[in-house]
């Protein structure tokens, strides 16, 4: 008798686990609802005040005047000009991101925060567990025995385990409160050209003006998430004059319920379309709500362009599931082009030469529903259009992938993508 009790209750141990372990994993994998189930239909388009309303409203989040942004491409141009801000920096630095490792793309960013840590100026890192696993164990002891503050997104604990697949994506650097740096790079080795002097392309943004104060609070909102303290006072909050005539919104999403905006965000931007819409993602695989916006867009007569990485994707799984789903755009006619000498891993969108949007979201249901992002929209006719040309300048590098060769594809790599396509949402 006292075996059978045993017996049972190691069985109802081994249930228990299970089911607990279990749980967590499915409400890790499953993302929050998307919200918006319906195509959505507009009377505006994006030259009207209606759209500017619509946005700052529907996002929650204001539109500010009085900005300047400068375009940096690829890794060494960037991450040189965001360790110059870090030297000059002189009260706080705040940095948020989502890969952090390799030693020759980490080590400058290590010495510049442990020294700016040195001088005084008050470091705050936040940098998420999953992307810099990789990373060296005594880069972070660097900096915290210099005084910088550094807390790792989601680090695995028992008590947060059903929010571990709940990643931060955010690129932000912020210095003193008045320069900040948004856009698709993260601080790897990949971005660093290697032997062959390949690396990542990808586009960032320097950003001086009064949204950078909302980019700050976007930063200071994650950190109250993951420490408990709130960031105030004039080394992060001074007071910002006008720098430039670009009017900006930065933009939040979360996993929470209610807070997925970027996806709410490009469905009405797409809607409100009449000529152009430009996307440039390093990871295309939206929702099919999402797909037909776009199809819909090409049917009113828009021009559709989308580029994204070709076979030197770093994740061909999302690429395979990404291909499968391309027929009913591919027959509207949406051009969709996939770049080919590294890894593309910008995000961009622009509309009409009119508003366009920069930062971290992909195209895909992880940015939309799962992960922490950040994006700065801007609205501005000129800005918009470089943006465009952004895209259109690294087209020209990229191959076009046609209605013939989607049709004619492999079966291995529609098989492939088939087997993608039942994680693709997830992961």
């Amino acid at each position: 008798m006292k075996r059978r009790t045993r017996v049972a209750a190691y069985t109802a141990v081994v249930i228990a686990v299970i089911f607990s372990v279990g749980s967590v994993l499915l409400y890790n994998a499953t993302p929050k609802p998307k919200r918006l189930l319906e195509p959505v239909e507009v009377d505006f388009t994006t030259s009207d005040a209606d759209f500017r309303r619509s946005m700052g409203l529907i996002l929650e989040q204001p539109i500010v005047a009085g900005n300047r942004i400068a375009m940096l491409e690829d890794g060494e141009a960037i991450y040189a000009d965001m360790l110059d801000a870090i030297d000059a920096a002189e009260a706080s630095i705040t940095f948020e991101t989502f890969e952090f490792w390799g030693e020759e793309a980490t080590e400058p960013f290590v010495d510049a925060l442990v020294a700016a840590a040195e001088r005084g100026v008050a470091v705050h890192a936040l940098i998420d567990y999953v992307g810099s696993v990789p990373a060296a164990a005594d880069k972070f002891e660097r900096m915290l025995d210099a005084g910088v503050e550094v807390i790792r997104w989601r680090k695995p604990s028992w008590y947060e385990l059903a929010r571990f697949n709940h990643r931060t994506h955010r690129k932000l650097l912020m210095t003193d409160g008045r320069t900040g740096f948004i856009g698709g790079a993260n601080i790897t080795d990949s971005w660093l050209p290697d032997d062959d002097g390949l690396a990542y392309r990808d586009h960032h943004f320097r950003v001086e003006g009064p949204v950078v104060g909302n980019m700050q609070a976007a930063f200071v909102d994650t950190w109250l998430d993951a420490s408990g303290r709130l960031l105030l006072g004039d080394a992060y909050f001074p007071e910002l004059e006008e720098q430039g005539e670009l009017d900006a919104q930065m933009v939040t999403s979360t996993p929470r319920e209610g807070r997925h905006r970027m996806r709410k965000m490009l469905m009405v931007a797409i809607a409100t379309a009449e000529q152009r819409i430009s996307l440039g993602s390093a990871y295309f695989y939206p929702d099919a709500e999402f797909l037909e916006a776009l199809v819909d867009a090409r049917e009113r007569g828009v021009e559709v362009n989308i580029l994204v990485p070709g076979d030197s994707i770093d994740m061909g799984f999302v690429r395979h599931a990404s291909v499968n789903r391309w027929g009913p755009m591919l027959e509207a006619g949406v051009v969709i082009h996939e770049y080919q000498p590294s890894m593309y891993h910008a995000k961009l969108v622009s509309i009409d030469d009119r508003w366009a949007s920069i930062g971290s979201t992909n195209l895909d249901n992880r940015s939309f529903r799962i992960n922490k992002e950040g994006n700065l929209n801007v609205y501005d006719e000129d800005f918009a259009q470089r943006v465009r040309e952004l895209i259109e300048d690294d087209i020209r590098d990229a191959e076009r992938y046609d209605l013939d060769r989607w049709e004619n594809r492999p079966w291995r790599k529609r098989v492939a993508g088939w087997v993608s396509m039942l994680a693709g949402a997830h992961f």
